[in-house]
């Protein structure tokens, strides 16, 4: 697979990379984690040279800078700007003391589109994304607003980043209801070391055709395999927390089962750590594009090389037991459930256990 196998981002006619690149490191306003212009824009070129077509973006990145970096490369390169599809997103407030500096509010979502545009140098946005949930907003207000920004041409597509899954279907149910524009994708956290979306969001994205764009697949980091039990992060050198949650042994264990994969694969391949985590995100049949971040190019490249490979079924398996995760309820109830018909002994149309439970004390009865 490579940057050009385009794929329809949800239910509509987008096409976009396998891979996203994320920007949330252009600009130098957030410290350690930020990339200087230069290195962002030889960053951008790179990946649009090798095909890529899908950014990522936030009017809050490094103060706006993100925004303004892609703007001015673009308007340096401006047979590029419309075959490549910018995605940005608003509600963090930048006004720190305006209480509609920010938020999914109409007043709040019209300025905060507008100061991106003026960022990005464009008369359009192609993917705007509410970043998370505003649960200040009436959701009516949210959508008639986007619906407005599409139908005035400001935005060609609209979804939900960070949202719970009742919220994601209500918007849509409410968008159904006006013949308003519908979402087409959903954005979230998703990666070995955060499989929870496996409860509700990606069932949720898969029954309603949205798109599924995860951030952070390597956990900021911590499944690149540059941290070892012996080598802990640098707080001046990344903004992987010293006393991060994820540097546990159990982690180590997982990084050690990469590793092991990486030497299956053998050297004619040879994948890293950070690339056998970012297949599995992207090799699941619900993921769409998946968002990757670059300070460098060697960092873009070597990221990049996740779409070179397969994984099998066996080497999924053996990553997935060593991060099960707790299942929220009614998930891990429904999973001690089984099928009405077990063994083709019914009762009464039933099975003899219609519950399909087998309690093991009066306490486990529901």
């Amino acid at each position: 697979m490579s940057l050009t196998n385009y794929i329809t981002l949800g239910n509509s006619g987008l096409r976009v990379s396998p891979m996203c690149l994320g920007t949330m490191t252009f600009g130098n306003e957030w410290g350690v984690v930020g990339t200087n212009i230069e290195e962002s824009n030889d960053v951008l070129a790179a990946y649009l040279d090798r095909g890529g077509n899908f950014l990522d973006t936030a009017n809050i990145y490094t103060k706006g800078h993100s925004e303004k970096i892609i703007g001015d490369y673009f308007a340096s390169n401006q047979s590029r700007r419309d075959r490549t599809v910018i995605a940005t997103k608003f509600c963090g407030n930048m006004y720190p003391g305006d209480p509609n500096g920010g938020g999914a509010g109409r007043k709040a979502i019209m300025h905060q589109v507008e100061d991106s545009l003026r960022r990005l140098q464009t008369d359009y946005i192609d993917m705007l994304w509410v970043h998370f949930w505003d649960r200040h907003t009436p959701l009516i207000e949210t959508m008639s607003t986007l619906n407005d920004l599409v139908r005035s041409g400001k935005v060609r597509h609209i979804g939900f980043s960070d949202h719970p899954a009742w919220v994601c279907v209500e918007a849509q149910h409410i968008a159904k209801a006006n013949n308003w524009e519908q979402l087409i994708a959903i954005q979230i956290e998703y990666s070995l070391l955060q499989r929870t979306p496996e409860d509700a969001l990606l069932p949720m994205a898969s029954h309603l055709g949205l798109g599924v764009t995860p951030w952070s697949p390597l956990r900021g980091g911590v499944l690149s395999g540059k941290y070892t039990r012996d080598s802990r992060p640098s707080p001046e050198e990344t903004r992987a927390a010293v006393d991060s949650p994820y540097l546990i042994e159990s982690t180590y264990v997982l990084i050690d089962e990469m590793k092991a994969i990486c030497e299956e694969l053998g050297d004619e391949v040879g994948a890293t750590p950070a690339q056998v985590a970012l297949n599995w995100v992207q090799s699941n049949n619900k993921v769409s594009s998946t968002i990757i971040g670059a300070k460098r190019l060697s960092q873009l490249e070597d990221n990049l090389g996740a779409l070179d490979f397969v994984l099998s079924d066996e080497q999924r398996s053996r990553l997935e037991a060593l991060c099960a995760y707790t299942k929220h309820f009614p998930h891990n109830f429904l999973d001690k459930i089984a099928p009405a018909i077990q063994n083709g002994s019914t009762v009464n149309g039933l099975a003899s256990d219609p519950w399909g439970l087998s309690p093991t004390s009066d306490d486990d009865r529901h």
